[in-house]
This record gives C-alpha cells, structure tokens and sequence, in this order.
C-alpha cells in the first residue's frame, strides 16, 4: 500500500494532474485563516490543536472505513493523502524560472528567485558564483523536505504521520515567513527531521562519492546537535564532485549537480521500499 501510493503520488506530481487548490499548503493556507485567525496560535494549547487536528481527523476517517469493500476506501486515503502531501508545485515553478534567469544571465532576477525558493534560509551569497553553489545546496536541502522526508513519513507512519509532519513544516515555515511569535515549532521540526535527515544523508553517501561522502556523515550524523540542514547539505556537497566552474554570471553546474545527485538519491529509496515490500517488511 506504501509503495503503490508513492509511485501514484510520484506520477501525478511529476505530471501536475494535481490542481493548486487541492494541494495540501494551499489547503493549510486556508485552514489557517479560516480556524486560528488572530492571537490563537500565540499560546501553546492553540497552537498544538492546530497541528493535531488534521492529523486527528484523518486517524478517524481511516478507522471509519477501515474493512470497508475489501480495503479499497482505505488505500484511496493512503494515495489520496499521498498526492496532496507530495504535490508542490509552487517550489517546482519558482525553480525553474530561478534555471531560466540563470541561463539568460539575469542576475537581479536569480537572487530574487533564489530568495523565494526557500524562506526558512537568508542566501547570503556575496557573490553571482557564490550564488549558484547555495543555490545547489538549497536544492538538495529543499529536495528533502518536500519529497524525501514526506516519503519516509508516508512509509513509516502511514497518511496521519503525513499530515502531520507537513502541518509542521508548514507552520514552522509561516512563522518564519511572518516573524510571529509561535511556539513549540522549531523544537518540534527539529525532533521530527532528526533522524530522516541522517537517513536520506547516508542515501546520498551510497549514491554519490562513498569515501568522501560517508567522512563526512559520520562526521555530521553522530553530532546529535547537528542541524539537519546542515547534514543534508554538507553530506551532499560531500558526496558529489562538483564541475569547474564557468564564465556565466551564475554557475548552475553545482545546482544541477546536487540536484542530480538527490534524484539518484531518492531513486535509491523508492528501490529500498520495493525490497522492503517484496520480503513483506512493509505493507
């Protein structure tokens, strides 16, 4: 069921079947302004309901149908909740015109796209150059927030773990958007990507340069104060050989790069989970 949800999930990402209004922040988004308008989210009791409820409501709609018409109901959650989850299509758009403006050497344009790809990270490139290497490292970072760890989280803990964890990462992303004062999200975000962060990071060690790569996650794994963005991108520049950089006003050989080597990464994990459910280890 995990494996069969992914790949459905995957295919309609990749093929953005999946329209705005129905993909899971812009749901969230709505969910926000509508139910925890004003000072709510300021106080530990409202903010917690906040990040339960959705969690709550789909345990419950998947113990109301479980056993119904031979589980069918209960696998059209599991890919349902899989495609909401795993579709983002906003990232995907605002990358690409960051690869265009680097392309037709709009250099205005490329900070102004690299500031929008992720709002949790300032990119304090002093430098175009210096630029395309953050760039690189924000895309592997970016890569596995919004698709290797919702992957992990749909195989492990099923579409409430889900939910969850990008009700989580949504929040924490919107305090920092914002600059509100909320509590429990960071703490909170950070225990939740503490050890998926070490794991995807020992992916990139066995999908790109092993000797350098794993010095490097032993390094960073076993150092329990380690940030996880800080795992995933050193691992990552750790294990990849980044190309000699150009003339271009803005190199994207290491963004494409990295980029490839999360893909080969993430591969990696699909073919683990299909192991993991031929030998029954995972349902």
């Amino acid at each position: 069921m995990a494996l069969f949800s992914l790949l459905v999930a995957i295919i309609i990402e990749r093929l953005k079947l999946l329209p705005g209004a129905l993909q899971l922040d812009n749901g969230l988004h709505w969910y926000q302004k509508h139910l925890f308008a004003g000072n709510l989210l300021h106080s530990l009791p409202g903010m917690l309901l906040a990040l339960l409820l959705p969690a709550v409501s789909v345990a419950v709609l998947l113990w109301v149908v479980n056993g119904w018409f031979f589980g069918l109901p209960t696998l059209m959650v599991w890919v349902v909740f899989g495609m909401v989850c795993f579709s983002h299509q906003r990232q995907r758009a605002v990358f690409k015109r960051y690869m265009q403006a680097a392309c037709r050497g709009d250099v205005e344009a490329c900070y102004l796209y690299a500031g929008e790809l992720d709002c949790t990270d300032c990119v304090d490139a002093v430098s175009e150059k210096e630029l395309g290497a953050r760039v690189g490292q924000m895309a592997a970072w970016i890569n596995y927030r919004y698709y290797a760890a919702v992957a992990l989280f749909l195989i492990v803990f099923g579409p409430v773990g889900v939910v969850f964890y990008c009700t989580v990462r949504f929040f924490a992303e919107e305090r920092k958007r914002h600059d509100a004062d909320w509590p429990l999200l960071p703490g909170l975000l950070y225990v939740l990507d503490w050890l998926p962060a070490r794991l995807v990071a020992l992916g990139f060690v066995f999908s790109g340069q092993f000797s350098s790569g794993f010095s490097r996650w032993r390094e960073l794994a076993f150092d329990w104060r380690c940030k996880p963005r800080s795992i995933i991108t050193g691992v990552a520049v750790a294990a990849e050989v980044m190309p000699e950089a150009t003339l271009a006003p803005i190199c994207v050989r290491s963004t494409i790069a990295l980029l490839a080597l999360s893909k080969r990464n993430f591969v990696l994990l699909l073919t683990i989970l299909s192991l993991l459910t031929i030998f029954g280890w995972v349902r």
